[in-house]
């Protein structure tokens, strides 16, 4: 297998990508435009994306979408869950040290419900 990404299906593609690359950086890659509307876009993250696709009026259903990311700092990791936090975002799990070594969050963010799990392993 070469890759697997998380394909999110959201109402409103534009709004979120570009929210989602305020929050954890990145670039935004158009995929599919029509009338001026976002319909497919990835955000690339390092070497993983995240690809948004518009849910083409049947309603997005994100409260059971989790995407797990393993960060390169602690202070990456807390950047990224004190935004999602300071934002509006419903804390799931406090910063934590954990019993498998890692520091580790989760977050569910306002503008779509989707919960971050957040892990930094120190020393790897």
């Amino acid at each position: 297998m070469i890759s697997a990404s998380p394909y999110v299906i959201i109402e409103n593609v534009r709004e979120s990508v570009e929210y989602y690359q305020s929050v954890f950086g990145g670039e935004i890659k158009v995929l599919n435009e029509h009338n001026g509307k976002l319909l497919h876009a990835d955000l690339q993250l390092g070497q993983s994306l995240i690809h948004f696709s518009d849910d083409y009026g049947r309603g997005a259903k994100t409260e059971n979408v989790s995407i797990i990311m393993a960060l390169e700092s602690e202070e990456e990791l807390r950047g990224i869950y004190g935004r999602l936090a300071d934002d509006g975002g419903k804390v799931q799990v406090e910063l934590q040290n954990t019993f498998f070594g890692a520091l580790h969050g989760q977050v569910s963010d306002y503008k779509n419900g989707i919960t971050w799990v957040f892990n930094y392993f120190a020393g790897n």
